[in-house]
């Protein structure tokens, strides 16, 4: 049901064909495409009033046919700009604002709360106090009030799937009611997990054919993608942070491999491993020359405090 707002008497309001105007009270008029629309709140509902009873008069159907002039032209407007109706509901009402709530420390030094306070006596004081100590207590558990999912955008890693309609387009009648046009609408957002191992293969079956006269064997050239080592960087780094991140030790990541088909022997392990090692020895190195260069070295393997140790300190002079 979309319906038009009045303005309150004796102010006025208009409709007109080009945009939005605005009345003396401030607030958005919708617009007619036909022609502008005057009508006041007192005529309305006098309108109402004569609908309650058998005596009409030419004026009553003159403004009944202004009313329901003025609702097709908003209907059609309607369907032509393509409103959603909360964009109708701001256009004709404006946006409403959120007020935070005030915390109870904020109210309680407002002039009226301290004149209640003063009225009140001892008893109204000691009530009040007991009150905003009441909402004052935290909340049972600490935790904040919330649903415990986490939102998409915490997905950064998840792999991007456009799904689009097979059946519709943009533009197409809307096939519900048969009136509207469809339009792009922000997209919604589902999200799937799914499952992999610590390492996957792939096995590559290549074609090889063979001369019957000369016996050359000619070996079908394996995709880009495939690499040239069997295990690539990515799987090198999965088994160093498994056993350094994660804290696995070879022997179950072998038995976790070998009960998904992909079997990796912890020796295999250790050797790639290795070379992710390799790559870190370049700024091992650096770090390792600029600790040379330094004037203070302090190593310290425990957190208890030697008292002996502590007072040769005292004694010691300063340089």
């Amino acid at each position: 049901m979309h319906h038009v707002g009045w303005g309150r008497a004796p102010c006025r309001m208009t409709r007109h064909v080009d945009g939005n105007e605005v009345g003396k009270e401030g607030r958005v008029v919708a617009t007619s495409q036909a022609h502008e629309v005057q009508q006041h709140l007192a005529e309305v509902q006098a309108l109402v009033a004569h609908l309650e009873t058998a005596s009409w008069t030419e004026e009553d159907w003159e403004s009944l046919h202004r009313v329901l002039l003025s609702y097709a032209r908003l209907l059609e407007t309607l369907v032509e700009a393509q409103m959603t109706l909360k964009r109708l509901q701001a256009l004709l009402f404006g946006t409403r604002r959120r007020h935070r709530h005030v915390s109870a420390s904020a109210t309680s030094d407002t002039p009226g709360n301290l004149g209640q306070e003063a009225d009140g006596g001892a008893d109204g004081g000691t009530a009040l106090a007991a009150k905003q100590a009441a909402e004052r207590a935290p909340r049972a558990g600490g935790h904040r009030p919330g649903v415990g999912r986490l939102r998409a955008e915490a997905y950064g890693g998840a792999a991007q799937v456009v799904c689009r309609h097979e059946d519709l387009r943009v533009g197409q009648v809307c096939p519900v009611c048969g009136q509207g046009r469809l339009y792009t609408f922000p997209p919604g957002v589902e999200i799937r997990i799914d499952g992999n191992a610590l390492l996957s293969a792939i096995r590559y079956a290549v074609e090889k054919l063979r001369c019957s006269a000369c016996g050359q064997i000619f070996t079908a050239p394996l995709p880009a993608e495939a690499g040239a080592e069997k295990y690539n960087a990515r799987a090198r780094a999965v088994l160093a942070l498994g056993r350094y991140y994660l804290g696995l030790p070879w022997y179950r990541m072998e038995g976790y491999q070998a009960m998904l088909g992909v079997p990796v022997p912890d020796a295999t392990q250790w050797e790639q491993s290795e070379h992710v090692a390799d790559c870190g020895y370049r700024v091992f190195a650096y770090l390792e020359r600029l600790a040379a260069q330094g004037e203070l070295i302090y190593q310290d393997d425990t957190a208890v405090r030697i008292l002996t140790l502590m007072a040769a300190n005292d004694h010691t002079p300063a340089p």
